[in-house]
């Protein structure tokens, strides 16, 4: 299936064993699809650092045009007010680097609204789940390359805000194994690789 030049919201965009989602898109039963209207970029994502030899899967993105009206597309879009995230917003965000301590991310969407730029943000190892907190181990709830939803917890400092995965409904969204294909869930601390049936831990969102 060959990319539009130009999306409209709700267009479907390709699957997402092929490509990963990026601001402006969203997925929804294993397929792409534009959230917003522009359009449409493919670029190289950055590979985890567990598969340094795996090809990175193209990222697809949407660019709202700076030339639309911001009451068209909403406050983060044209010249308008930019769209910052608060306290108790619900973020999808990306994981970029992990350490014993913390996870860090790209905040993509703030509300479901996708960000024209993204937003540095850490994810604390006592953030991650509401129980057992002493037993957390940060790799094994997310890997580099994860899309997450959460919620904004502390504005933090100038350079990074907290999220928080705690409650059952946030987590792990949208997982690749080393094989690079999308892993299913099977429960809330578990994912599964659908062709050799391979599990791997992470804290997995609840399903709407």
């Amino acid at each position: 299936m060959a990319l539009p030049s130009l999306a409209l919201p709700g267009q479907l965009l390709g699957a997402a064993d092929t490509y990963l989602p990026g601001p402006g898109t969203h997925i929804h039963a294993q397929k792409i699809y534009a959230s917003i209207a522009g359009p449409v970029t493919s670029t190289p994502s950055t590979p985890s650092t567990t598969t340094p030899t795996t090809t990175p899967t193209p990222l697809l993105s949407i660019t709202r045009p700076p030339t639309l009206s911001p009451g068209i597309l909403g406050p983060s879009s044209g010249s308008g007010i930019p769209l910052l995230p608060t306290l108790s917003s619900v973020v999808l965000a990306r994981i970029t680097r992990l350490t014993p301590r913390s996870a860090s991310c790209l905040i993509l969407a703030i509300d479901s609204t996708p960000c024209r730029e993204p937003f540095s943000a850490q994810i604390r190892r006592e953030d991650i789940r509401a129980t057992e907190k002493d037993k957390i181990v940060v790799s094994e709830s997310f890997r580099v390359g994860d899309l997450v939803r959460g919620t904004v917890i502390s504005l933090g400092d100038q350079a990074s805000y907290y999220v928080s995965t705690s409650e059952n409904a946030y987590g792990v969204v949208v997982a690749r194994g080393e094989s690079g294909r999308v892993l299913y869930p099977v429960s809330w601390r578990e994912v599964r690789d659908p062709v050799s049936g391979v599990g791997e831990r992470r804290k997995v969102a609840k399903p709407f």
